[in-house]
């Protein structure tokens, strides 16, 4: 009896300039997509700068975290809010920015305050929301609040804005504090 010999494959003239082509493909829409923004890992000489918004030591008692007098270091990137640019003079949003450059933060600062109240009222300051009564531009819960600002809290831009940022400051810290927990939470 004869021997058989297996069937070879013949690949079509037009698999392996169309593998290519999906791949190509593939590596630039990975190239061009952005990441996420997930935590990653650095490790700093003890005492370093360290770069970024907040840190946390990643189990310190285990070996690896002090091994070589390194030590391993989770940094958390915080949600990055659209800049804002410098506001119309006049603005309720002119208000907030010289108050905030005046506590000494940054313009990123305000463009995180910008990006939270625009979601919560659109810098307008009559808002109202009627299911939880929050009011104005910073929407505090209850409105009434704001008196400890001033008076004139149902009407006056510059006196919800003043509550609104000494309500960051003890809560979060900083806007973009208050914006990260907006952004996880979808509140502040």
């Amino acid at each position: 009896m004869p021997e058989q010999t297996p069937e070879r494959h013949v690949r079509s003239r037009w698999s392996l300039p169309a593998f290519a082509t999906l791949a190509t493909f593939a590596f630039l829409a990975a190239w061009a997509l952005p990441p996420e923004q997930t935590a990653t890992a650095a490790v700093l000489a003890p005492g370093a700068e360290r770069p970024g918004q907040a840190f946390e030591v990643d189990d310190p008692q285990h070996p690896a975290a002090a091994r070589d007098a390194f030590e391993v270091v989770r940094i958390r990137v915080a949600p990055v809010a659209p800049a804002a640019g410098v506001p119309d003079p006049g603005t309720a949003q002119a208000i907030a920015y010289e108050m905030v450059l005046a506590r000494g933060w940054s313009p990123g600062e305000f463009d995180c305050l910008v990006a939270l109240w625009n979601r919560e009222s659109h810098w307008n300051v009559y808002a109202h929301n009627t299911r939880s009564g929050a009011y104005g531009i910073p929407q505090a819960l209850p409105g009434e609040k704001m008196a400890t600002a001033g008076d004139d809290w149902q009407t006056n831009p510059a006196t919800q804005i003043t509550w609104g940022l000494g309500y960051i400051a003890g809560r979060y810290g900083t806007p973009c504090g208050a914006w990260a927990h907006s952004e996880a939470k979808g509140w502040y």
